[in-house]
């Protein structure tokens, strides 16, 4: 192996992590730095999976205080997460590696865009107005439905679920973002880990990358978590905006050429 590229498998892991624990969109980092180590871009996909899921569950578990508080809608949305996980991780291992390579620059733009306007996302469906109160059986219909939507998406690719899951839930009627990131994150590390066995199952993981991969991201989750209030959350929103852009325009490009 490549010492050099290890080593920026490792670096590309501590961004990504860091990345993730104070904004989210570590993806956009992680997984073209597996492309660009020579791996496939299927088998990037799910290494990149296999390493970051346990940041998911380490943060679930960090919110397990708040979780109760919504307990029952918690449980609703586990279903469609565990079925869409599957639906999408099952949709990768059949697609042609063709197919994926024409798919993935657009999925890495979309994921770009929708970190880029995250903030306009979540203003537009927050009701500020009133306090929270008791769930329509309408808007559990349509979180159900969306969450299916969302956890098929995010077992196929996965960049910007979190994003599209709180959008869910404001437009569903909650408020509170600590309640809401109390149900985003054990519903994406349901999504992530069950797309995760699937793919090792399958053989599409690099377990040697995703391990320095995932030694990284934990390294990096912790000074992220460490220095997050030193961070100037605009500046780094802008760093991934612009690695997702020049990312995506380089995958078109090797489709192209």
């Amino acid at each position: 192996m490549d010492v050099v590229g290890l080593a920026g498998i490792f670096v590309a892991g501590i961004i990504a992590g860091a990345i993730n624990s104070v904004a989210g969109g570590g993806t956009l980092i992680s997984f073209p730095s597996l492309v660009a180590f020579g791996e496939s871009q299927i088998v990037s996909n799910a290494t990149n999976t296999a390493a970051l899921w346990p940041g998911s569950l380490s943060s679930a578990i960090g919110y397990r205080k708040d979780t109760p508080l919504q307990a029952g809608l918690l449980a609703t949305l586990l279903i469609p997460s565990f079925i869409g996980g599957i639906l999408g991780a099952w949709i990768l291992v059949v697609t042609p590696p063709g197919i994926f390579n024409i798919v993935v620059p657009f999925l890495v733009l979309f994921a770009t865009l929708l970190f880029a306007f995250r903030d306009h996302v979540t203003r537009t469906f927050r009701r500020d107005n009133s306090s929270e109160g008791e769930l329509s059986i309408g808007s559990r219909i349509w979180g159900f439905c969306f969450q299916l939507f969302v956890a098929t998406y995010g077992g196929y690719f996965g960049a910007g679920i979190g994003i599209l899951m709180l959008g869910s839930l404001s437009i569903m009627g909650l408020r509170d973002i600590h309640k809401m990131n109390a149900i985003k994150t054990p519903l994406a590390a349901i999504i992530n880990c069950t797309a995760f066995v699937l793919f090792a199952l399958k053989g599409l993981v690099a377990w040697d990358l995703a391990l320095i991969l995932g030694l990284g991201a934990i390294l990096g989750g912790y000074v992220g978590a460490r220095s997050a209030k030193r961070v100037n959350p605009r500046i780094l929103q802008a760093f991934v905006v612009i690695i997702g852009l020049v990312v995506s325009a380089w995958l078109l490009f090797k489709v192209i050429y």
